[in-house]
């Protein structure tokens, strides 16, 4: 039993009650990126398991016909075990899926394997795939004009982990700066589709600009508990998606989220006193 707190962030333990919520999303035009649960296994059977899950999740998805994509994390599908281990289970899902698979960036240990399977699989695909990248990272603007010619979407986002200065930028003027820097840069070179990764009013707000003046399609995506009223409103007039959590592991969830920030659980409280 998931405790109210938890419950205004996470969509239920099953993707049963994930789709449910989805159904309830697209009712008010905004969509779901679905994600099950669960990082950092060491364990083989564990990453196994919830590649499994995502393949049954992706086939619900097709069946209930919501308007619904999914993201992975490379840790869940067995990263920490082995760089094939992960490989193989991503393969699997993409395989799967007829839906668009989003993946999930992490700390800066996996940036270079996560990138190298994105690119393979935007190839293979189409561009049915999509990647995140975090504006805090020095080496974002490098990776940036690494994926420009790439079919795939890119998801930009300010960078949760609590990375070491020598490899990041900080403090929040800082990475603001960076975070539109990077953002421009993306209006004027990308073609596929834009995924702005941010609740912040400001950032949203220079998006639409962007797009006015470069055309490039984007989408506005936020968190489950987070914002929802202006998820709705900006649906009216910009594609929107809500990150969807659900599964049984959500305690390790705001464990880790609060661990790599301690200020995350402040921004929790603000979100749903907000609501």
């Amino acid at each position: 039993m998931i405790p109210p707190i938890a419950n205004n962030f996470v969509a239920g333990e099953t993707y049963g009650e994930a789709l449910d919520h989805v159904s309830e999303l697209n009712e008010r035009d905004v969509a779901g990126i679905l994600n099950l649960l669960g990082e950092h296994y060491e364990d083989r059977e564990a990453a196994n398991s919830d590649t499994e899950e995502y393949i049954a999740l992706v086939n619900a998805i097709a069946d209930r016909e919501v308007d619904a994509c999914i993201s992975v994390k490379p840790s869940q599908l067995g990263l920490e075990i082995g760089d094939e281990v992960f490989q193989k289970n991503l393969d699997r899902i993409v395989d799967a899926a007829d839906c668009f698979v989003w993946i999930d960036m992490e700390d800066h240990e996996t940036t270079d394997v996560t990138l190298d399977a994105f690119e393979k699989h935007a190839r293979a695909t189409d561009g049915n795939v999509g990647v995140c990248v975090q504006a805090n990272l020095v080496r974002t603007g490098d990776d940036l004009a690494r994926l420009a010619d790439l079919p795939g979407k890119v998801r930009l986002v300010k960078g949760a982990y609590d990375e070491s200065p020598s490899i990041a930028h900080k403090g929040k003027d800082t990475v603001d700066a960076v975070y539109r820097d990077n953002l421009e840069f993306m209006f004027k070179e990308f073609d596929d589709g834009i995924g702005v990764g941010s609740h912040d009013p400001a950032m949203i707000e220079y998006a639409k600009e962007l797009h006015e003046e470069y055309g490039t399609p984007y989408e506005v995506q936020m968190l489950t508990g987070v914002r929802e009223s202006a998820q709705f409103e900006l649906a009216k007039d910009v594609p929107v998606y809500q990150y969807v959590p659900y599964g049984t592991k959500w305690f390790s969830y705001f464990y880790r989220r609060i661990r790599e920030r301690k200020s995350n659980i402040l921004f929790a409280a603000r979100a749903i006193v907000g609501n």
